[in-house]
């Protein structure tokens, strides 16, 4: 009987500790799919038994419950593996710069009452899946680059009392049930509801006669103590006015010459006739004070805006968010990079304005958007036949070939992807985003960095493991971009290609088997494919080889890209070429993302794991 009790008891820790030990997986993953240069995230370990005395991380009966880690500074994506924490109640993630799409699993958190993923960066469409959150009270998805329409899947969420989907860019109709929830907002998208008609896009809570008294009640308190407060600061004022009196004039001269120091410095950091320093005035009334509806975008330099100057300029407002210290560092490389520099293929900087707490760049508003607009919707990437596609693919080359070798400096951008490609009016590419950016001497041709930034799914191999990057770096991000814009698909993300988890495996083997037409967009093969095409193809398998001396530099590329007689030599194998997924229950990754479940290398290793080298 004692023997049977004993058993009882060590069945029940072997529960707790399975119990655990899933939970503590699920986290370190979630962490490992984050960028925490802050270290908020540091207690989440892979070798503890229990999450539940981690930090943001709330337990119930030894099970996680809630995650609150708001405004912490995180980038990166949300992991799926968020849907093992099958007990979670409270998911809150607002306030950081997490993007990449919304995980389709989170449709699997039943338990789920809580859910805030507000001003992040996340992009796609809203997941279907979010439907099937019954137990759903709070949702809030504001202030990211959403698209599509809203989900008529979210009207099944019968528990749902405020939902906010403010400030993306969603389009369509709101479905009915979701306009009787008791708050929402759903300014600032592309819906049918405006403030002045039957379907407003905003609703609050209603006041009842009790909340009313107290309200006035409140403000005649509130009247009566703004009148003392206004006398005693009167009598105050009258006697501290003389004691600073002396040193009033002495500030304010202070505070003029550090004005005008600032913009000494932006001016001579432009050092450019057509760089301007704008008011705040200026830039307020050309934004309407920044208007929801104005808003462009989010990214982790702060949000955009567009606006129009009197004389009629459309404009790009690239505001620096106020808690972003790193932001304020990267404010600074675009001002001193782009105003240097002047070329067809890179976004044009008009200015900047610098006031107090409020940093801003100008630049020129390119009506078409990025090239991740078009190229990955597969309605919208029909409009680019192939002749539009190789003057997009030969522009980008055109203005990576000036910034590595015919500027006055040598610059390395760092985060070439097809969200950063913006395109004019005539749908002529333009490079954007100078933030992460390095400059060299012409001596230097690399560098080495402990804080490895960027899009993993663009990022060259040596820079993502050891943190070394050169302009061969940018050549594999380049290298990527031509395939994405060939097949119309991502490198990474939801999408598997057979065996592969991205792109670059799985046209590598179809390159080696000579089936490299399978690559081509459905929408340009209806045309025919080309020799034309299977040049572009070759010529981006030459620039993602593994080996950062292997790959062509930006004058050669360019120079197989304008001539059909240069003969083009045989890609070795890209990096990351053998990275296969395990099994069909695999978690897709997605883009922004560096891989970390466990995956097979052929044959002959039982797993491997890739790391961003920090």
């Amino acid at each position: 009987m004692k023997l049977l009790a004993f058993g009882v008891v060590l069945l029940g820790c072997l529960r707790a500790f399975v119990t655990c030990d899933y939970q503590v997986a699920a986290l370190y993953e979630i962490r490992m799919h984050l960028n925490d240069d802050d270290g908020v995230l540091k207690d989440w370990k892979d070798n503890q038994i229990t999450p539940c005395n981690w930090e943001n991380v709330i337990c119930q009966e030894n099970k996680v419950i809630s995650i609150t880690l708001s405004s912490r500074g995180l980038a990166g994506v949300l992991s799926p593996s968020i849907a093992k924490l099958t007990t979670l109640q409270q998911l809150t993630l607002d306030g950081n710069t997490i993007g990449g799409g919304i995980p389709e699993a989170l449709g699997n958190l039943s338990s789920l009452t809580t859910l805030n993923l507000g001003r992040n960066i996340f992009n796609g469409s809203i997941p279907d899946s979010l439907g099937r959150l019954q137990k759903l009270k709070n949702l809030d998805l504001s202030e990211n680059v959403l698209t599509g329409e809203i989900p008529i899947s979210l009207s099944n969420l019968s528990s749902l009392n405020e939902i906010n989907l403010s400030g993306n860019s969603l389009k369509g109709e709101i479905p009915k049930r979701l306009l009787q929830v008791v708050q929402y907002n759903y300014t600032g998208n592309h819906l049918n509801c405006s403030r002045y008609s039957i379907t407003p896009c905003e609703r609050g809570t209603t006041a009842g006669p009790k909340t009313k008294s107290i309200l006035w009640a409140f403000a005649v308190i509130s009247s009566l103590l703004a009148v003392i407060f206004c006398f005693l600061f009167c009598f105050g004022w009258i006697k501290f006015r003389k004691l600073r009196k002396g040193k009033s004039s002495l500030m304010d001269r202070s505070k003029g010459n550090a004005h005008r120091n600032e913009e000494i410095v932006w001016a001579i950091e432009g050092n450019n006739p057509e760089f301007t320093f704008f008011e705040f005035s200026e830039v307020l009334e050309a934004t309407n004070n920044f208007a929801v509806e104005n808003k462009l975008g989010q990214g982790g330099f702060g949000p955009v805006y567009k606006g129009q100057f009197p004389n009629g300029l459309d404009i790009a407002v690239k505001r620096l968010a106020s808690h972003s210290g790193q932001g304020l560092i990267e404010f600074k490389n675009e001002v001193q990079l782009i105003a240097k520099l002047q070329h067809k293929n890179l976004v044009r900087l008009l200015g900047c304005c610098s006031q107090g707490e409020e940093k801003m760049l100008i630049y020129e508003y390119l009506l078409n958007k990025s090239l991740d607009f078009f190229i990955f919707d597969e309605t919208r990437r029909t409009s680019l036949n192939w002749d539009r596609r190789l003057v997009i693919i030969e522009g980008i080359a055109q203005g990576l070939l000036y910034l590595h070798e015919l500027s006055r400096l040598r610059v390395i951008h760092r985060d070439v992807k097809a969200s950063n490609i913006l395109l004019d009016s005539k749908m002529n590419p333009k490079i954007s985003d100078f933030g992460l950016a390095k400059i060299f001497s012409s001596n230097d041709t690399e560098g080495n960095t402990k804080t490895v930034v960027g899009t993993y799914g663009y990022m060259a191999p040596e820079y993502a493991s050891e943190g070394l990057f050169s302009t061969k770096s940018d050549v594999f991000s380049f290298g990527v971009l031509i395939l994405e814009i060939i097949t119309g698909k991502r490198n990474s993300g939801f999408h598997k290609y057979g065996s592969f988890l991205n792109l670059l495996g799985y046209a590598w083997h179809v390159w080696e088997e000579r089936r490299w037409f399978v690559l081509v967009d459905a929408s340009l093969a209806a045309s025919g494919c080309t020799l034309e095409m299977m040049r572009c193809i070759n010529i981006a398998l030459l620039c993602v080889q593994e080996n950062a001396t292997d790959r062509p530099n930006m004058s050669v590329v360019v120079a197989m890209l304008s001539s059909k007689s240069v003969a083009l030599p045989e890609p070795k194998h890209p990096g990351y070429f053998h990275v296969r997924v395990a099994n069909e229950e695999a978690l897709q990754l997605q883009s922004h993302t560096v891989p970390m479940t466990r995956l097979s290398l052929d044959h002959t290793v039982d797993s491997f794991e890739l790391t961003s080298g920090r």
